[in-house]
């Protein structure tokens, strides 16, 4: 069966009978077992997956089938599936089902969507390779020996490699655009309140995005239309719906912002390719100018401040009482929680708890919480300032293309960095979007990432379209 790039190409072959979604399933499938060494699926729901395209292919001879028929999604494992495992690639949730649906899953099986199954990731979506799963690494399917970039790089290999069409990641800080930029697929962060929270394990509650990879434009774009919108069970969804519409070209305004584009270790070729899309961009009549952004220095540290304080808060609930693992060797209240937390998180998690405990300690809350809450509001104000005078913000999704695993083992600031890009449109709660315009001298993909003004994913849709000649 051919690697399909567009849902409607599925369903045009669907609806005239050439294939049935229980081939479609199938495939996939084989496609799975194929990659396991990859490492991208925990957990995959195969006789399920096909019992479902049985009643679907059903629907679709009846003309009863929902708008999705056809899609094939996989889901990271921080969004719950109802009786189904979730454990947001931890031990402390090792054995933990789920009660409930995620809004966001939802919304998709409604529609006809089949979930294939449950994608590998950082643990509790702390970490940019996807080194820090308690469940294994993932692998890059263009280079096994490099990182597929993370938190959600197994959902992007899972695109990457055609296991599934589409997959829902989430996006703190850059956990669906960079891993996309790594893989080479596309991943678009929506405008935070975009897309229901409710049935995704909590990292950083006011940064914390659900996301999406796909192969193409048109399938993100359908996507967002039916999972976004207010939703009762959280309180910060916002009631903005996301339809499509058919855009015409524009002249645009789009910002290159001098900072990122001249940050020390940006790779030659990830420069070059920037230089390449300005081109483009003027070429066909868009005015691209290069402005300042002197706030970016204190961009990432504001955003591990502030993630790490509510990650502090957020995982206290896992503490062998309520929730998860409960160590056997406890003999006191006191120990129960100390070793059920010790045994149960990795490295980094408790790492950034701690950095969070700290920051929110009564002697240094001042210091450091407060100061980053400012910062934040004046890098919101001037972000939102630039895209007054323009369409978009265009920098490269990442300073450098996939690099070897194990490359930054033992060095977590230099891990952190690597989030540097993508952080900006986290703090602001902007929509963003990777797009993979070109590679290196490895063939490894480059990704360009695109900015825009809250709920104006429209216009990331349209510029992508273009940039990508979809």
């Amino acid at each position: 069966m051919k690697n399909y790039h567009r849902l409607d190409e599925i369903q045009k072959d669907l609806y005239d009978h050439k294939i049935t979604c229980q081939e479609l399933v199938s495939h996939y499938l084989e496609n799975i077992k194929r990659n396991e060494h990859l490492n991208a699926f925990l957990e995959v729901f195969e006789s399920e997956a096909l019992a479902k395209a049985e009643r679907i292919d059903e629907k679709i001879k009846d003309n009863k089938a929902g708008k999705l028929a056809g899609l094939i999604f996989g889901i990271k494992d921080l969004l719950c599936y109802q009786n189904h495992k979730v454990s947001g690639g931890s031990r402390i949730l090792e054995s933990f089902e789920s009660l409930f649906t995620s809004t966001a899953v939802q919304k998709l099986l409604v529609e006809d969507a089949i979930v294939i199954g449950r994608q590998n990731c950082d643990e509790f979506g702390m970490g940019s390779t996807n080194e820090n799963s308690a469940y294994g690494l993932v692998k890059n399917g263009l280079d096994k020996s490099r990182v597929p970039g993370g938190s959600s790089g197994g959902s992007a290999v899972a695109v990457q490699m055609d296991m599934c069409q589409i997959s829902l990641g989430t996006d703190t800080g850059g956990s669906v655009r960079q891993p996309a930029s790594f893989c080479g697929v596309i991943g678009l962060k929506p405008t935070y309140s975009r897309i229901s929270r409710w049935g995704l394990l909590a990292y950083a509650s006011s940064f914390d995005t659900i996301g999406i990879f796909s192969k193409s434009i048109h399938d993100n774009q359908i996507v967002l239309e039916t999972i976004a919108g207010k939703d009762d069970r959280d309180a910060t969804s916002s009631s903005q719906e996301f339809s499509i519409k058919e855009s015409t070209k524009a002249a645009w305004k789009i910002a290159v912002l001098e900072e990122a584009s001249n940050q020390e270790g940006l790779q030659s070729e990830v420069n070059d390719s920037l230089k390449v899309t300005i081109d483009s961009l003027e070429k066909t009549g868009n005015v691209v100018n290069r402005v300042n952004f002197p706030l970016m220095d204190y961009v990432l540290p504001t955003y591990y401040i502030l993630t790490t304080a509510e990650a502090s808060t957020n995982l206290s609930r896992y503490d062998g009482a309520h929730f998860g693992h409960r160590s056997a060797a406890t003999s006191n209240l006191e120990s129960m929680y100390k070793l059920s937390r010790t045994e149960g998180f990795g490295d980094e998690v408790r790492r950034r708890i701690m950095l969070g405990t700290f920051v929110l300690s009564a002697d240094y809350y001042d210091a450091y919480f407060t100061k980053a809450q400012k910062a934040r509001k004046l890098i919101i104000d001037a972000t939102n300032e630039i895209l007054e005078k323009h369409d978009f913000i265009l920098i490269p999704t990442a300073s450098t293309t996939a690099f070897p695993i194990g490359k930054h083992e033992g060095d977590p600031l230099a891990m952190y960095m690597s989030d540097l890009m993508t952080v900006q449109a986290s703090v602001s709660g902007i929509p963003a979007i990777s797009i993979p315009l070109s590679k290196d001298k490895y063939g490894l993909p480059i990704g360009m990432q695109i900015m825009s003004k809250a709920f104006d994913e429209e216009k990331l849709f349209a510029i992508s379209k273009h940039l990508l000649n979809e």
